[in-house]
């Protein structure tokens, strides 16, 4: 590893818990609530929801329907990505074993006869090394304010730390259900699942509980029954055919991302940063344009490889991914630029949407 590749560390020591704690208060303390429906009286809301068609949600729905927001959230790779499109049977969400994987907020619809699921596949909370990773753990904690049930995961496989114990406390303060989801249990024996399951029982209470493997599809329709359980009456709040509130660019971003770090593993992984600049519809084809960027020109080198062998593969695991995705024929373009400095500008850091909001 060269001297400008940092490991990635997962264990959460005092001092950094304290850090982010304090940064996650300061965070809650700042804001003021505001209610704009204050002082009006009953039969003003009443007007009001008769005028504003769109309060109904999208469609007629049966009397006892029912509609929610589930947030999963966990450390990072405890399989949050993975479950998440499982749930909706199909990739939407892109996955590696590289920690960090996952920096957007991604939502998934998934419509069922009676009910309405939308999951929020969140960043997992880890140790921040920068202002990227900083805005990583405001976006996962920020979607527990804000939803109907929280999907706490674990991996099956790692033994419980600290780190989970953090995540847990900030869970255990959220305003909803909370169900414990164990992960890759296909990885795991039963004497192991067990002591997980009891280990886990001593970081907090929840409302239920479930064994999964994403990968072998074993308890994941179980799993959307259990969340759905928890849902309260309301609305179809997204379309039927509506799969996912992430735009086209960023898909393209995120699948291109992928690629790269699976092909760079642990050389660049944290140093990787993609924008898609431009998506053009032929009558034949769709033409795509995106950047990759990365903070060194040694980084450059290594995603281009000799004689662009390097970024060809990148290209072409993207295109065939795009166009499973979008169902139709992809031209990609790419290109590699060093912008050393991104994942501590917060300007930049917006430019690539990594936000909480």
């Amino acid at each position: 590893m060269s001297d400008n590749m940092q490991p990635f560390d997962e264990t959460l020591d005092d001092e950094s818990l304290d850090a982010v704690d304090a940064e996650a208060t300061e965070d809650c303390e700042d804001v003021e609530e505001f209610d704009p429906f204050e002082g009006m009286s009953d039969e003003e809301l009443d007007a009001l929801c008769d005028e504003d068609e769109s309060l109904a949600g999208f469609g007629d729905v049966e009397p006892g329907f029912r509609s929610g927001f589930v947030a999963l959230v966990g450390r990072p790779n405890a399989g949050k990505s993975t479950l998440l499109n499982a749930c909706y049977g199909k990739k939407v969400a892109i996955t590696s074993p590289v920690a960090q994987t996952t920096r957007r907020r991604m939502r998934a619809v998934v419509n069922r006869p009676g009910y309405q699921l939308v999951f929020v596949d969140t960043p997992g909370i880890h140790k921040p090394k920068d202002g990227l990773g900083s805005e990583l753990n405001k976006s996962a904690l920020f979607e527990l304010n804000d939803v109907d049930v929280v999907a706490f995961l674990i991996d099956a496989t790692k033994p419980i730390g600290r780190g989970d114990a953090w995540v847990a406390e900030r869970v255990r303060c959220a305003r909803c259900k909370k169900v414990l989801v164990l992960t890759k249990a296909d990885e795991a024996d039963p004497a192991q699942v067990m002591e997980q399951l009891k280990a886990a029982h001593e970081l907090m209470e929840y409302d239920d509980e479930i064994v999964t493997s994403s990968v072998k599809n074993f308890n994941v329709d179980a799993f959307i029954e259990t969340v759905a359980h928890f849902l309260p009456e309301g609305p179809r709040w997204f379309p039927e055919d509506m799969g996912t509130d992430a735009s086209d660019e960023t898909l393209v971003a995120e699948f291109v991302r992928e690629k790269v770090l699976r092909r760079t593993r642990d050389e660049i992984p944290h140093s990787v940063g993609v924008i898609c600049d431009a998506l053009e519809q032929t009558k034949k084809v769709l033409r795509v344009h995106a950047t990759i960027y990365v903070e060194r020109e040694g980084q450059k080198g290594i995603i281009i490889g000799h004689q662009g062998i390097a970024l060809k593969k990148v290209n072409t695991e993207s295109r065939k991914a795009l166009e499973k995705f979008f169902d139709k024929k992809i031209f990609l373009e790419t290109f590699v630029k060093v912008d050393k400095d991104w994942r501590s500008s917060q300007r930049e850091l917006d430019a690539f949407g990594y936000n909480p909001e």
